[in-house]
């Protein structure tokens, strides 16, 4: 019964999953039930703002959509499950809610040593913040197109590796020398294809197309990796 609610975004939640393992219910019908709710209750404006759409990756590798609720959102979603078994299994649902919201109350410092404590503790924490900024920060403020050797550097990997990874991931494929996204990734403006001229081993010029990626396009490697686990050299733990 460990890890019922974590925090994310600032705020404590347990996701759907959670609640099915716990209930005894099946993960779909958890699924099925908040999807109900959402788009069938009148007030389903309150409601989108307890449950926040997800995804986790399945044994099989496949990534399968989830929800994370608040406590609002978890107390509207199982207040229908009976029984004594259940209402236990609520009980330190509740528990669990109070404990992780008071870690995260704003404790006033009363004396000059713990309000220096306090700014200690905050400086080591935008430091290692920071990093993560820098390369968020600098990834958007570029316009620009980068290639792929240049996103696969930030990520510790070479150009190859990187490649096969984006292609394992179902992100890309390759069709002659050239990488292309596959369908579902094409028209979201992630990319963009452009001619460039090099000379082969024979001294003759020819042109090849090659693929860049758009500031669009790095966010959307960035969130996605992300989600896989994978993160910037500068965001690893050191």
């Amino acid at each position: 019964m460990n890890d019922l609610v974590i925090m994310k975004n600032q705020q404590a939640v347990t996701s759907s999953l959670r609640v099915a393992d716990t209930f005894g219910k099946q993960h779909k019908d958890v699924l099925e039930a908040i999807n109900t709710k959402i788009s069938t209750a009148e007030n389903s404006a309150l409601l989108e703002n307890m449950f926040v759409e997800g995804q986790y990756t399945a044994s099989n590798g496949k990534s399968n959509p989830m929800y994370y609720m608040n406590r609002d959102g978890f107390a509207f979603i199982v207040m229908g499950f009976t029984g004594h078994k259940a209402d236990n299994f609520k009980l330190q649902y509740i528990k669990a809610f109070n404990e992780m919201e008071d870690q995260v109350k704003f404790q006033v410092p009363s004396t000059l040593p713990e309000a220096l404590r306090l700014a200690a503790d905050q400086a080591e924490k935008i430091s290692v913040l920071q990093p993560k900024a820098d390369y968020t920060d600098s990834m958007l403020a570029n316009k620009g197109l980068e290639t792929i050797s240049m996103i696969a550097k930030n990520y510790g990997y070479s150009t190859r590796e990187f490649n096969k990874l984006l292609h394992g991931l179902g992100i890309q494929y390759k069709q002659g020398k050239t990488w292309l996204l596959y369908a579902k990734y094409q028209d979201e403006g992630y990319t963009h294809v452009e001619p460039y001229e090099y000379t082969n081993s024979d001294g003759i010029k020819q042109v090849r197309n090659t693929m860049k990626w758009t500031q669009a396009g790095q966010k959307f490697l960035y969130d996605f990796l992300k989600s896989k686990g994978i993160m910037p050299l500068v965001e690893q733990p050191a």
